[in-house]
């Protein structure tokens, strides 16, 4: 095959989103991993180091927060865009976990992992603000990891932020740190009182840092766009979940970042008709973590079966998720405002052992069914959720790689949620490890 015939049929591969449909943690990390074999590059757009994936490779625990789990395939670049928000530590801890595991992305001499030049930097007084706000009496608590993530967003917003190129100039670092502390020291002892951090070590803290984040750091909207021209593919993935989202989540329990599809185009600068298709994550239950409406949440013994089965604690902080059944109108909400086309449900195994499986179908506030979700927490907390009962398949499906070989209850189940969301479902995860994945032909004739 000729060079020009190559790129060509590389190009019909579509670039994807793939985004987690409810409220994070739908298990993206593994998916972005299986999928990876297929892209070329994997390109974080949004979110910060308090997004958790774990990957497990032949029993091999892997978690990542800042960098895409594509680079554990050694073929595969990855790219954390310009929408995330960057703790130089935090990716230099990674770095060195890359090492250890005896991966090429460590090192920048591999071109295989890259930083935006315009990625906006978290620092010590970012999460010195957060702790203070989250921890302060009176203040509702929002449940955030405590990380710096929002008021690092607070700051870009502000346009008073420090973003990674400004990093890389010692004089422009010394004189924005100086500013900042000033004004962050002044607000946090004032509003909360905290005590000061110190200028002048945080300069010579980060000014190191920076000299090694420096071999990383690109422009990576022109790596991208050049990237796709060529005919590479990207997959573009997202944190969190949609209804995180700023704008479209549930309000204000949600990040401070734009979490949905449209997230991918501002955080890597890669404009959206460059984009073929948007992919989804749900469980094939629900889970959240921290604060916030959860309308299916179940507090009774199917909901501890569900969290003990599912081993639902948080990648990133270890927090135990709130566990219940799978929300009909907000999957076809996220897949609404995200264009979903396909979906991946994960965790099937984990119900293996449920009798009878509670489906939300639609809801009841105030007396009148709608399947149209609130946009206020008001209203969230009026809902009463209309459920199908649909009858548990009470077989093993743990490693099944093949749909026939479902138990032909779980294959209803699959079904009913394919009609009733909207979306085609293209992949099916049945335990934690990368090869406990089944992939359905269309979706497979898609990725090329």
């Amino acid at each position: 095959m000729s060079q020009s015939s190559s790129v060509s049929a590389k190009a019909q591969r579509p670039s994807a989103v793939i985004l987690g449909a409810q409220w994070g943690d739908e298990g993206k990390g593994k998916i972005v991993d299986v999928l990876s074999e297929k892209f070329d590059i994997v390109a974080r757009y949004a979110g910060g180091h308090n997004a958790g994936h774990t990957v497990i490779i032949e029993g091999k625990k892997i978690v990542l927060q800042l960098i895409p789990c594509g680079v554990l395939r050694p073929e595969c670049k990855g790219v954390i865009g310009n929408g995330v928000v960057f703790d130089p530590q935090a990716f230099l801890n990674e770095v060195k976990k890359l090492k250890e595991a005896g991966l090429p992305a460590y090192d920048p001499a591999a071109k295989q992992l890259f930083v935006s030049n315009r990625a906006q930097v978290i620092l010590p007084y970012h999460r010195m603000i957060e702790l203070a706000a989250e921890t302060a009496p009176g203040r509702q608590t929002i449940g955030t990891t405590r990380r710096g993530i929002g008021p690092a967003y607070e700051d870009k917003i502000h346009r008073n932020g420090l973003r990674v190129v400004d990093l890389l100039n010692t004089s422009l670092l010394r004189t924005h740190i100086n500013n900042a502390c000033h004004e962050k020291n002044t607000i946090a002892h004032a509003l909360f009182g905290t005590e000061p951090l110190d200028p002048k070590q945080m300069y010579e803290e980060y000014a190191r840092l920076a000299d090694q984040i420096a071999p990383f750091v690109t422009d990576t909207a022109v790596l991208l766009n050049d990237a796709i021209n060529a005919g590479k593919n990207v997959m573009f993935e997202g944190a969190q979940g949609a209804l995180l989202d700023i704008d479209h989540g549930t309000y204000p329990f949600v990040t401070s970042s734009s979490s949905t599809a449209g997230g991918a185009v501002t955080g890597t600068g890669v404009g959206p008709t460059k984009i073929g298709t948007v992919i989804g994550v749900t469980k094939a239950y629900v889970t959240r973590v921290g604060e916030g409406p959860f309308p299916t949440q179940d507090d009774g013994v199917m909901g501890e079966l569900l969290a003990k089965r599912g081993n639902e604690f948080g990648a990133v902080t270890g927090r135990p998720r709130r566990c219940g059944w799978l929300d009909l109108p907000l999957l076809r909400y996220s897949n609404m405002i995200n264009s979903t086309e396909w979906l991946v449900v994960t965790k099937m195994d984990v119900m293996d052992e449920c009798p009878e499986i509670p489906v939300c179908t639609g809801y009841k506030i105030d007396g009148k069914v709608t399947d149209v979700i609130p946009a206020d927490i008001v209203g969230f907390k009026k809902i009463e959720p209309v459920y199908t009962k649909m009858k548990g398949w009470m077989a093993p499906t743990e490693g099944i790689t093949e749909y026939d070989k479902l138990p032909k209850l779980a294959q209803e189940y699959l079904e009913f949620v394919e009609r009733e969301s909207g979306a085609k479902i293209g992949m099916i995860s049945t335990g934690p490890d990368r090869v406990q994945t089944m992939t359905q032909p269309a979706f497979a004739e898609m990725l090329g």
